[in-house]
């Protein structure tokens, strides 16, 4: 029913900045939550942002250096990182709600709330 794919993650020094995107495609009109995860080496998947429609919602830690935006017409739903930490190094991943657990709740969610994943892109903050 949707498929998403990650693009744009890549190495660099603390500080920096990258923008990650992810291409939605859906096979239904149905509106969706959108969300980016982050699993730093040896923990578990956590929510860094989410998005329905115009709505973002952002994890605590990181609500004052990241951005989510989502772009309809193009499928795409982006995710800004600005003043890169060593701590933000993880594997990011696209995620997708068709039960619209983000806007119901106001908040990311948890990685049970999303139905489907893409493979995920890769960041790397050196120090």
């Amino acid at each position: 029913q949707v498929q998403v794919a990650e693009s744009g993650g890549g190495s660099v020094q603390a500080g920096g900045s990258l923008r990650l995107s992810c291409e939605v495609v859906r096979s239904t009109d149905r509106t969706l939550c959108l969300a980016w995860f982050r699993q730093a080496p040896g923990k578990e998947r956590e929510g860094v942002a989410a998005v329905y429609g115009a709505n973002p919602y952002y994890a605590d830690r990181v609500k004052d250096r990241v951005t989510i935006s989502q772009d309809i017409a193009k499928r795409m739903v982006s995710l800004q990182l600005n003043d890169l930490k060593p701590e933000d190094t993880g594997m990011y991943y696209c995620a997708a709600d068709t039960r619209l657990t983000c806007f119901r709740t106001r908040r990311v969610g948890r990685d049970d709330d999303y139905e489907f994943w893409g493979q995920g892109t890769q960041v790397t903050v050196s120090s």
